[in-house]
């Protein structure tokens, strides 16, 4: 008896120790979301630091990602890093780094709201866009993080540190596709690309889309491919809703999602829920937030996960399996390119664009030269991938590039309650090959200002790239049009101005957000004007006609996030000229002067620009705005064509569309304050003032000739306030403007589109 007892003890003895040498496996699986997947990170931290073995992980969208960088050897502080900084949150919106924003490849800015393109052997025919937010920034971010730990694992996902699966859906089967090898950047790439906010991605010839859109929580992935002994899952997301007849984006999620069971199929589970603030799918600045909430909700759950969870990783043993898979990544060093999708000339293009090295780059220096080549306008998109060459231990970086569109045109202009109604067209013809061409024609058309444009630009690729550009232009303001008549009879114009030009330029970088320019211009300028308000029908105008020569080397740095109305970046421009000219004074016959006047002048300027703007809260920025002219420019032979030919400080665009006397000067100095309050999103208020300090305020004597009145004698304020909402295609305003010294100094406007002039020989 006490030997059978014996036996007994012994094997209940062996079955404990079989259990016990037998460690459990836990599975995670992680929901998609958008942005409150962030949570997810919160979660694996939580499980981390209470030694929670993770043995697979498997997600989709959101939790593809997190579950990705997770498996690819990142630890959660390392994820959490990466999805609560700015470079991040460009990615989720699509936006390209201040850094990496490129200045030299960008066009002067235009009247234009929005853009059609096509090409000339199709027709003409507008398709909706397949996505809204850029992927350029994700695609590169994703090869950036994950293609080394894809080599490591020799492109088997279970050989990752943690053995990994993600899913898409491939919506011409309409089924979804789980991804357990390939190239992992890839796979997670397709996972996340939410219908319309990304452009789907093909692989193996299949057009993928978010795998939320068929199995948007994979715990039976989790089971079929890795047999757990116990899940622990996290879900931040639901099923659609009933359809609202008024929310297209509603209905449309109806028709393409797929109802998703979020429960886990199998006994041995826990599902964690973090109760989460309201977000939408890309907004991250709540990363941190969210992360947070994930972090909370599996502390609470910590008691129940024990209670199916007996085995514990300790932080030391964790730390040596993660540091042992992280170290058998390669380094991310390039030693060649390969280039497809385009003939062979456009990837010399291209080649040189992005190469100028003979030896291997590193992935940052890769990174300036590829946002160099995306800011090229003649390039639609590029999709990158690290190949990885086994025998050399270097990438080579194969990109698949996309053309855009040989043809643009453009529609924009101002819709104004002021005189200053315009409208504005463009046609734009692309050309790719050995050197970049982009030649276009442009005209605006209104009361105010009228313009006509032709101009080419050919881009040359090199170590060292440059452009040479050319244009000629037509410009017309009638001041008239926007100033209180004095008369009810229709008169001719008391003050019109126009300009004829033929403007050269040879551009080159200065880092990325800058550009070094010298040029010359040649320009026939003409004003017709009135120098008293007493003139009838058959009164002729005097006339004072330019004819200039100038050449100017000019710096300018430019990073400002909107072409009117910005709130964030820099602007800083510093231009040097000379200029030589003759002016040509027809009086009119209301004109005290009677004899015709011709003299030839000639000067030298510098002029400095600088606006910056400064994020003080999360609410309220603070811009300051600096302008000085410098100048030995004479006096013309009247007090009105000494004002016209006189540099004029327009900060604002209800400033562009009178003709104020008090705000030109030869030689001038400008301090400026901007006071930004966002209200809601793309919605801010601003208050500026500025303060105009002309070195010699340019008066009239009796016989109405220009002169110099003391220096610093005079100045005058300019004040403006303005509640602008930023709308996908335009801005739209409502402004109330103070000028010192008009005798109506107040001016209220409202305003859709912009008020841009084509650029002046002097400009």
């Amino acid at each position: 008896m006490y030997r059978f007892f014996k036996i007994c003890i012994l094997c209940a003895f062996c079955i404990y120790a079989v259990q016990t040498v037998e460690a459990q496996k836990v599975a995670v699986v992680l929901s998609g979301g958008g942005a409150k997947g962030s949570a997810h990170v919160g979660m694996l931290k939580a499980l981390e630091e209470n030694c929670i073995p993770i043995d697979y992980i498997a997600g989709t969208s959101m939790g593809a990602i997190v579950g990705s960088m997770y498996a690819a050897g990142y630890s959660p502080d390392e994820i959490e890093k990466i999805i609560t900084s700015k470079e991040f949150l460009s990615w989720a919106n699509g936006k390209i780094d201040d850094k990496y924003v490129y200045y030299f490849k960008k066009d002067n800015p235009d009247a234009s709201w929005f853009n059609l393109k096509f090409n000339y052997d199709s027709t003409l025919s507008y398709k909706l866009p397949t996505n809204i937010i850029s992927p350029y920034q994700i695609d590169f971010g994703f090869m950036y993080f994950l293609a080394s730990a894809g080599v490591a694992a020799n492109n088997n996902f279970d050989s990752l540190y943690i053995p990994f699966r993600c899913v898409a859906s491939d919506i011409a089967a309409k089924k979804a596709i789980t991804f357990s090898h390939g190239y992992l950047p890839e796979a997670v790439r397709a996972s996340m690309t939410y219908p319309f906010y990304f452009r789907p991605i093909k692989i193996d010839n299949r057009l993928l889309f978010d795998g939320g859109m068929y199995n948007n929580f994979p715990s039976d992935i989790a089971i079929q491919d890795f047999n757990p002994d116990i899940i622990i899952g996290c879900n931040v997301s639901s099923n659609s809703g009933t359809p609202d007849e008024n929310d297209i984006r509603s209905q449309i999620e109806s028709m393409l999602m797929s109802n998703t069971n979020y429960s886990v199929i199998c006994d041995n589970s826990v599902m964690i829920t973090p109760t989460l603030p309201r977000v939408t799918e890309f907004e991250f600045e709540k990363a941190k937030e969210l992360i947070d909430s994930g972090y909370s909700a599996t502390i609470k759950k910590m008691p129940e996960i024990r209670l199916f969870v007996h085995d514990s990783v300790c932080a030391e043993k964790r730390r040596v399996q993660r540091h042992k898979f992280v170290s058998s990544k390669p380094p991310l060093l390039f030693d060649s390119i390969n280039i497809e999708g385009v003939n062979q000339s456009q990837a010399v293009y291209i080649r040189k664009s992005i190469m100028h090295r003979d030896s291997t780059f590193d992935i940052e220096q890769l990174k300036q030269e590829y946002f160099k080549l995306l800011a090229d306008d003649k390039i639609e998109s590029i999709y990158p991938k690290a190949i990885y060459n086994k025998n050399t231990g270097l990438f080579t970086l194969n990109i698949n590039v996309k053309r855009d569109k040989n043809f643009v045109t453009q529609f924009g202009g101002l819709i104004s309650s002021g005189n200053v109604n315009g409208a504005y067209i463009g046609l734009q013809y692309k050309y790719l090959g050995l050197m970049g061409i982009k030649l276009g024609v442009n005209f605006s058309i209104g009361k105010f200002y009228s313009a006509a444009q032709g101009k080419a630009r050919f881009d040359f690729p090199s170590r060292k790239p440059f452009y040479l550009e050319t244009s000629v232009g037509y410009n017309q303001w009638d001041y008239f049009k926007t100033t209180i008549r004095f008369f009810e009879d229709k008169l001719p114009s008391y003050l019109l101005e126009n300009e004829i030009n033929f403007i050269g330029e040879f551009g080159f970088p200065a880092y990325n957000k800058g550009k070094f320019i010298i040029g010359p211009a040649i320009a026939r300028t003409r004003e017709q004007y009135y120098q008293t308000n007493n003139f009838s029908k058959t009164d002729t105008a005097d006339q004072t006609s330019f004819n200039l020569m100038t050449i100017h080397s000019q710096y300018s740095r430019y990073s400002l996030n909107q072409k009117q109305y910005a709130t964030a970046g820099t602007s800083l421009l510093f231009d040097v000229r000379y200029v030589y000219g003759e002016e040509e004074n027809v009086p009119g016959s209301t004109s005290i002067l009677k004899d015709k006047y011709i003299k030839s002048h000639n000067w030298a300027q510098i002029k400095i620009q600088y606006d910056r703007y400064f994020k003080i809260k999360k609410i309220y920025s603070l811009g300051i705005y600096a302008e000085a002219m410098i100048s030995n420019k004479p006096l013309f032979n009247n007090y009105t064509s000494s004002l016209l030919s006189a540099p004029a400080f327009q900060p604002t665009p209800e400033s562009k569309a009178f003709f104020l006397p008090n705000y030109r000067a030869n030689t001038y100095a400008v301090v400026g304050i901007k006071n930004i309050i966002n209200i809601y999103k793309k919605i801010h208020f601003r208050l500026e003032g500025y303060l105009f300090q002309p070195y010699q305020e340019i008066l009239s004597d009796p016989n109405l000739k220009g002169f110099y009145g003391k220096p610093f004698e005079e100045r005058s304020i300019l004040g403006y306030a303005a509640l602008v909402y930023n709308s996908p295609i335009c801005p739209i305003s409502i402004s109330l403007s103070y000028y010192q010294g008009k005798e109506n100094p107040f001016s209220v406007m409202f305003n859709i589109g912009y008020l841009i002039f084509n650029k002046r020989a002097m400009d």
